[in-house]
């Protein structure tokens, strides 16, 4: 059983999503023009199938209502029974409300983690100003909360920000966490992916943290497949497979390719003896992800196969 550790879906009728909406805004992934429409679960199975992805982890994509959207993805998991899957949802651990929050997340059964993004790119992060996150004691209690009831963190951040988050995470080791997109590396020179590296080791260091090999294609729209290889060969060597797992980044990353080419050029970079972890046990184990029965089809399931 295949797993796609990380993709999106959204139905632009039930929940909102400002930054997918904003109309000529070029974002550090690219023109999200060619998105700008319904990415639903029917679309989704179809292209993952096609690869031999059965079950998948949805995460949060910034809607304008993050309890609305795990809602509706809760709902599409009651309604795919026979598509195994789990969901990382918004919470803003800084939050006043923080904890109605999380109580609210957790009477949700799909959902196994948070994410609240610690950097997207340089240029937008200043912007935002998402970055005090690390040192905002707020943001280490939430994420000392999220563990206690039982959550997982996707942590996103780009590289600059890879020393200070492992200083931080070192001190929350009951949290367990997946580096989303491999810490967003966006430099592919020789000496940027050598300086990404280094910084990833102080991450990789950290026992409690997995990889997600994901998301590459935001930051080269004309990549090869040698594009990708240092950079998942270097994810490999510092986390291992049984740290590792694959995420399509879908559909946002369809921006640069299609379904197929992401996952063939991932088969045919990481070597098949490590297939089974990075493909499904490490986010099976990780996010809680049970199989489904063998003599259940997948378009005739009963409940065993809901999250």
């Amino acid at each position: 059983m295949k797993i796609d550790a990380h993709h999106h879906l959204w139905n632009l009728d039930e929940v909102h999503y400002p930054w997918l909406m904003a109309s000529g805004e070029k974002r550090f992934f690219g023109d999200p023009t060619p998105i700008q429409r319904n990415y639903l679960v029917d679309e989704f199975r179809r292209d993952a199938s096609a690869c031999g992805i059965e079950a998948s982890v949805h995460v949060q994509v910034g809607a304008g209502d993050s309890l609305a959207e795990a809602r509706w993805v809760q709902q599409v998991a009651d309604e795919n029974p026979g598509w195994p899957a789990a969901q990382v949802a918004f919470c803003d651990l800084t939050a006043a409300n923080r904890d109605r929050q999380l109580e609210s997340l957790a009477r949700l059964p799909s959902v196994r983690g948070i994410r609240q993004i610690v950097g997207r790119s340089s240029a937008e992060d200043s912007a935002t100003g998402t970055n005090t996150l690390l040192t905002d004691p707020a943001f280490r209690e939430g994420l000392h909360i999220a563990a206690e009831m039982g959550f997982s963190f996707d942590l996103q951040l780009t590289p600059s920000l890879m020393a200070a988050t492992a200083d931080l995470f070192s001190r929350l080791d009951g949290l367990k966490v997946a580096l989303c997109h491999a810490s967003s590396p966006d430099d592919w020179s020789a000496d940027g992916l050598n300086s990404w590296g280094k910084s990833l080791a102080r991450l990789a260091a950290l026992p409690h943290l997995s990889c997600k090999l994901s998301g590459l294609g935001m930051f080269n729209h004309g990549w090869a497949v040698a594009d990708f290889r240092p950079i998942i060969e270097t994810c490999l060597e510092h986390f291992g497979p049984s740290r590792c797992m694959f995420g399509s980044n879908f559909p946002v990353d369809s921006l640069s390719a299609s379904y197929a080419r992401t996952v063939e050029a991932h088969l045919a970079i990481i070597p098949p003896a490590d297939h089974p972890a990075v493909f499904e046990e490490t986010a099976r184990e990780f996010y809680g992800i049970r199989r489904l029965p063998p003599c259940t089809s997948p378009d005739n399931a009963d409940a065993a196969g809901a999250p």
